[in-house]
């Protein structure tokens, strides 16, 4: 497999059993995600994106198929081995945020780092919250911010590690246009920087930013292909790349 390519899924079937009754979320999915890549995972409400995150996640294991990660097949691993990959290869960003409320903006950034072995952490920390621009509310609790910054401290959390892959599950879609923009330019960067950005939507518009759209329904692609014509947020600007 090629050293570009960090996610390889083979066949990929996820399903879920209830009393006997077994309900197919995912059947048969094959695809790659190279590293480097901003790509979006659309589908309506049901259609099983947010079930395939989980499973690019570590949060979920596949009923059959293969999942490789760096060369790695990690279909099968334990609980405890899906842990410490999710700790240390990914990162997640919430619709919700899932922030703790009355803890300040340096310490929920600095969560991850609890279960880690990494070193220099305040560093780690207020260079993960400089790169979201909210070095100016350090020492705020999160509930005293405005909703597009609360996300941007999540970003800045999902960020403290120096994941592989970040995750973005519908990052927008508890926000107002304007600050729905900000957070889209700041992921762009981040992309640009060189971070593997996978975001899961059902928005168009917002799927537009991505290099790639991949579009599931009812469980299978049905689509997987090149953005032509990219939509940008960096600087607060809405413009296209062509």
């Amino acid at each position: 497999m090629s050293q570009d390519i960090i996610i390889k899924v083979e066949n990929l079937k996820k399903d879920y059993v209830n009393d006997e009754i077994v309900t197919e979320v995912l059947d048969n999915l094959n695809f790659e995600v190279a590293k480097g890549e901003f790509l979006a995972i659309m589908g309506p409400s049901g259609s099983g994106k947010s079930t395939l995150m989980h499973l690019l996640g570590f949060l979920d294991t596949p009923t059959s198929g293969r999942y490789i990660f760096k060369g790695n097949d990690v279909s099968n691993l334990s609980d405890d081995e899906l842990a410490k990959i999710r700790n240390e290869e990914v990162g997640f960003v919430f619709q919700t945020f899932n922030l703790l409320p009355k803890t300040t903006v340096f310490d929920n950034v600095k969560l991850p780092l609890l279960y880690s072995r990494l070193k220099d952490r305040d560093r780690r920390v207020t260079e993960a919250i400089t790169a979201v621009g909210l070095l100016h509310r350090l020492n705020n609790l999160s509930n005293q911010l405005s909703g597009g910054e609360r996300q941007r401290v999540a970003i800045a959390r999902a960020l403290v590690t120096n994941p592989s892959v970040i995750f973005a599950d519908e990052p927008t879609g508890n926000l107002d246009t304007k600050s729905g923009q900000v957070i889209m330019g700041i992921l762009e960067k981040l992309n640009n920087e060189g971070h593997t950005i996978i975001l899961v939507t059902h928005e168009q518009y917002t799927a537009q930013h991505a290099q790639r759209i991949i579009k599931i329904i009812d469980g299978q692609i049905v689509s997987d292909e090149k953005v032509s014509a990219r939509r940008s947020s960096l600087n607060g600007n809405d413009i296209f790349l062509k």
